[in-house]
């Protein structure tokens, strides 16, 4: 499989890269820099995206919202939508996006980035997240699209390959606690690239 990668030098996305490398997969990494031997492009010029797309077999975009205090909606959004123009102008339908888990639920029409607790350093963030997957379900019917919320806590750690994975609520132990390790995560990723099970849908994923 042929990947287009879009915010390769990333957490998460080194991560997905290493996993798709790992089983054999092509990997083209993008990223705003060009650094570490990646495309220089911004997911929101659709004309650069679909010309890096172009004969792939599916695109990631693994980007986040910029966390310099500025307002994180519309950039993130900008993103998203030249995304999904780049795919169309490419034909490239499969579509998989990192996403967040504010949007997750925690109880009926309760979401975890509304709760009293959500920190506050990455309330506007996990709010971009959410917008984003709005637009995606609304904006994005014409593509085979995966939206991937990991758990409330995602952080460099072990690759152990045994995970769960929900749908629009928020998964944790018998703790209380929701956590998934970023190479995890990336395994869960390439799955669904692999074995598509939840095309047109969000999923998530934790321990």
């Amino acid at each position: 499989m042929r990947i287009l990668l879009i915010g390769a030098t990333g957490m998460v996305g080194s991560r997905v890269a290493a996993e798709a490398r790992a089983r054999g997969h092509e990997v083209t990494g993008v990223s705003r820099s060009g650094k570490d031997g990646t495309a220089r492009a911004q997911a929101s010029d659709a004309d650069a995206v679909a010309g890096l797309a172009r004969g792939h077999d599916a695109i990631v975009l693994a980007v986040a919202p910029p966390r310099d205090g500025s307002e994180p909606v519309a950039p993130l959004l900008a993103d998203g939508r030249g995304v999904l123009e780049a795919a169309r102008r490419s034909g490239v339908r499969r579509l998989v996006i990192v996403g967040g888990a504010g949007s997750l639920e925690v109880a009926p029409g309760k979401r975890l980035v509304d709760t009293p607790d959500f920190p506050a350093l990455y309330k506007n963030e996990a709010l971009a997240q959410g917008e984003l997957l709005e637009v995606v379900r609304k904006e994005a019917g014409d593509l085979d699209w995966t939206y991937i919320s990991p758990a409330a806590v995602i952080q460099p750690g072990e690759r152990t390959g045994t995970f769960r994975l929900g749908g629009d609520r928020l998964l944790a132990d018998a703790d209380g606690n929701s956590e998934i390790s970023a190479e995890d995560y990336a395994v869960a990723l390439v799955d669904e690239l692999e074995d598509p099970k939840a095309v047109g849908r969000r999923i998530t994923v934790a321990y």
